[in-house]
């Protein structure tokens, strides 16, 4: 009794664990495409700062050694910039553009 208790609640836990969820709607995409844009622009300022940091540390210690900067080509940092959010397109069809309904009955 005990075993196909346990074996009926398991097959009962894998049935929902292999439900499908719903397709996300249109706002749900739309806030996961700016919650991954800002996060694109956060990891694009962190790689800022710290390539600005690096500067700095390497100077210090170039200075500090009493060396001259190296030939070595370094590509300057490059600043991201402000945030900008992303345009969500809008439907191409307004209320001006929606064509009126005829009344029941009316002749055209």
């Amino acid at each position: 009794m005990k075993k196909s208790l346990i074996a009926l609640m398991g097959w009962a836990v894998v049935g929902i664990a292999s439900a499908t969820l719903p397709p996300p709607s249109d706002e749900a995409k739309a806030k996961a495409a700016e919650a991954k844009n800002k996060t694109d622009w956060s990891n694009k300022v962190a790689a800022y700062q710290l390539c600005q940091v690096q500067d700095r540390v390497a100077a210090n210690y170039l200075k500090s050694k009493g060396k001259p900067k190296p030939a070595i080509e370094v590509p300057p940092c490059s600043n991201p910039g402000p945030y900008v959010a992303l345009q969500v397109a809008t439907s191409t069809v307004g209320v001006a553009d929606a064509k009126p309904v005829p009344a029941a009955g009316a002749k055209k």
